[in-house]
């Protein structure tokens, strides 16, 4: 249905973000400027009577040189390790100045204890000194130390947070600045601290000075006596262990330990051959000496090969005497006994070279044993003579460094003793550079300034509280609200009409009659062709005029919207309004003749019911009033005959006007709304609620009554405002031109 979709369309409107219109803005300020205007001036005004009762604040400053090169007492601080850079020690500089140990000399030097302080101290943008904190002396009254010691440090407290310790940024200046409504105190103080802090650096200096001289020559002395010692300790050793030249020992112990090792090394070759030979035998041990033949060693020996090849000879020797002679031939017998020998002497070899080789072995491995006990005696040495050089270059180390720091210490004893006193009166810490004088302006309050940034402050919450009263404001105020929150289509706007008190209320009943080059007889009109044009086809007959609750000045619509259709064709205007019953006595006609009331009742007929005064008058229009007022106009409307009488009406006229009741308040309107072809709702102008109209709309919908348009009333078209400059802007130069031609006051 489109009155569904309308409705969605209006909440989908209303949960959107608004886009930045300056219009809106500065409409909503003209709304309400006289509230913005009359709390700034509400504010200013209270903030010069304030600010004219405030004393003036003196300001003077003094500048002073920071000197960063000439910081250095020679170089005691090099000992001490106080080093410092550009930075930290500008740093260090102002919390000098800041210290409380400066302010407590301020006060002393200044005698400040003198003036009488008054306890009642203001803070303004840091501690100023404001009447009452500084007074003429009185006469001292009894105090008691304790109280004396309260008031100094109340004083010292005091001092420190009226004063400004600033760095001039890019330099080495700082500024020293004080306030006091005593423009020569403001003026002694940054003077007197400038004076203090040098004086006080150079106290310091000297004192340091001393102080490192002092310490020098007790270390010194220690020193001394810390290098005698250890010469004496280092004397002594090398008495008690007999040390004349201990590179000279270390040289030849070195030497004996490289030649042994080497023959340490061709002894284990040596070993490892004879080992290899003594495991063979080993392993032959218990056998026959023909199982020696297969070691080399024993097998290759020249004797053993000379015998072996004798042995070969007298084998041949026999093999020969055989073929000639017989076994038990002489010649073979001797043959024989000598092949028997020489086997006899080749096992006697044998062993005596298995003997040799055991020999030789026991021989090698003592051989190494021997080597290496005189390897580790001479290691031995070397590590005695180690340890004792160690020893040795650790008390000639410490005896070189105990006078290498002896004549450090002594050198710069000199040197301080010689010029602590110069060095450090020349090496000044800063210097006054521009010395601070009495001020003749006061420093605050600046009371112009306070005065035009309070009228600034006070237009900005004014112009904020603006915004929230119309935030809170939720009535529909123009022609955009309405599609925005509504979601229904603008007939018309109807501008706001100037009724002063003495006019009669029967002027705007008349309005599009007695002016129509009016902007309001423009806006009917607008409104007339709207209905004519929404639906081409099936023309409007039946239309109902309703709002959501009274004074919305629906029933001030309804004729002159009678009026307008009366032009185009014949119209009755019908009050339907039967609780509160106006058209009759609005239009000066007779409203205690008979009416709707009487018609649908029967008590009437409709020709009696029908007022035609306008119609005689040329206008095209006739009436039907409410008649008498009914204890149940519900009942009357919803009855049959009611809708009898207006389908007769249908055939007899081209438009039919009903002016009905609100439809918040009671439902006339929805029990009429089934016989109308269009509703027209009219909503007042910064006066009703949304959520009313909304309402209102919300019940016609349900009934599926044919709501399509809404009228605004009451838009005050002579106050500026976004929605005029785009077509709502005619009406109002349409009527100043009207005045204008026709010369109206």
């Amino acid at each position: 249905m489109v009155g569904d979709e309308q409705a969605k369309s209006a909440t989908e409107n209303d949960t959107k973000e608004k886009k930045f219109d300056f219009r809106t803005y500065w409409h909503t300020i003209n709304k309400h400027k006289w509230i913005i205007l009359g709390l700034t001036l509400l504010i200013g005004l209270f903030t010069a009577l304030k600010t004219a009762s405030l004393p003036h604040i003196y300001r003077s400053t003094a500048l002073l040189l920071i000197e960063f090169n000439q910081a250095n007492v020679i170089s005691i601080k090099e000992i001490y390790g106080l080093g410092s850079r550009t930075q930290a020690y500008y740093q260090t500089q102002l919390k000098i100045l800041k210290s409380r140990v400066l302010a407590e000399k301020l006060v002393d030097r200044l005698n400040l204890l003198k003036y009488h302080q008054a306890k009642d101290t203001v803070q303004q943008s840091g501690s100023s000194w404001l009447p009452g904190v500084w007074s003429p002396p009185e006469e001292a009254s009894p105090t008691t130390t304790a109280d004396e010691k309260g008031r100094r440090n109340a004083l010292v407290e005091d001092v420190m947070e009226s004063l400004s310790i600033q760095a001039v940024r890019n330099s080495q200046l700082v500024a020293i600045s004080f306030e006091s409504t005593d423009p020569k105190l403001a003026a002694d103080v940054p003077n007197a601290l400038a004076e203090i802090y040098i004086e006080n650096d150079l106290e310091a200096k000297l004192a340091m000075t001393n102080k490192a001289a002092e310490w020098l020559s007790i270390r010194l002395e220690g020193l001394r006596e810390k290098l005698s010692e250890s010469e004496k300790t280092l004397q002594q050793y090398i008495e008690s262990q007999g040390l004349v030249n201990v590179a000279g020992v270390k040289t030849l112990a070195t030497k004996q330990i490289e030649e042994t090792a080497g023959t340490l090394v061709e002894a284990h070759l040596q070993l490892a051959q004879v080992e290899n030979m003594y495991k063979q035998v080993q392993k032959l041990r218990g056998q026959s000496s023909t199982a020696f033949e297969s070691i080399p060693a024993i097998v290759n020996h020249p004797l053993i090969q000379n015998l072996k090849q004798a042995e070969l000879e007298a084998a041949r020797k026999i093999s020969e005497l055989r073929e000639r002679y017989g076994q038990k031939h002489p010649q073979i017998v001797a043959a024989q006994a000598e092949l028997k020998a020489t086997k006899k002497h080749i096992a006697t070899q044998i062993r005596r070279a298995v003997d040799r080789i055991t020999k030789e072995y026991d021989l090698a491995r003592a051989n190494v044993r021997t080597l290496e006990n005189i390897l580790e005696q001479n290691k031995n040495k070397i590590q005695a003579i180690n340890r004792k050089e160690y020893q040795l270059s650790a008390l000639e180390r410490e005896v070189e460094v105990n006078r290498k720091l002896y004549d450090l210490f002594f050198t710069r004893f000199k040197e301080t003793d010689a010029s602590q006193d110069v060095q450090a009166l020349q090496s000044t810490v800063g210097r006054v550079i521009e010395p601070a004088i009495i001020a003749s302006i006061p420093y605050k309050p600046q009371k112009k300034r306070i005065v035009v940034i309070s009228l600034i402050l006070g237009l900005l919450f004014s112009t904020l509280l603006a915004f929230f009263l119309e935030y809170l404001d939720n009535t529909l105020k123009n022609p955009e609200d309405i599609e925005q929150k509504l979601g229904l289509p603008l007939l018309t706007a109807l501008p706001k009409l100037k009724i002063g008190k003495t006019d009669n209320k029967m002027k705007a009943m008349w309005m599009f009659v007695k002016e129509p080059k009016s902007a309001f007889a423009e806006s009917v009109r607008t409104a007339r062709t709207g209905i004519m044009l929404s639906n081409l086809d099936n023309k409007h007959k039946v239309l109902i005029v309703t709002s959501s609750i009274p004074n919305e000045g629906k029933t001030t619509f309804a004729i002159n919207q009678a009026f307008a259709l009366g032009q185009m064709a014949k119209t009755l205007l019908i009050d339907a309004d039967m609780r509160r019953p106006s058209i009759a006595k609005s239009l000066g006609l007779n409203d205690d003749g008979p009416g709707l009331s009487d018609l649908v009742t029967g008590e009437r007929n409709l020709d009696e019911c029908i007022d035609d005064h306008l119609s005689q008058d040329g206008r095209n229009v006739d009436i039907i009033p409410s008649g008498v007022a009914p204890p149940n106009p519900l009942d009357l409307l919803s009855s049959e005959r009611f809708g009898e009488i207006l389908k007769e009406l249908s055939q007899k006229y081209e438009y039919i006007v009903i002016d009905s009741a609100p439809t918040i308040a009671v439902s006339d309107a929805l029990v009429l709304a089934k016989y109308a072809s269009g509703v027209l709702y009219v909503v007042k102008a910064n006066a009703t609620p949304y959520q009313l109209v909304r309402e209102g709309l919300k019940r016609l919908r349900q009934i599926k009554a044919p709501v399509h348009h809404l009228v605004l009333n009451q838009l005050d078209i002579h106050k500026p405002s976004k929605y005029y400059g785009y077509g709502y802007g005619y009406g109002k130069n349409y009527y100043g031109y009207y005045k204008s031609y026709y010369g109206e006051k």
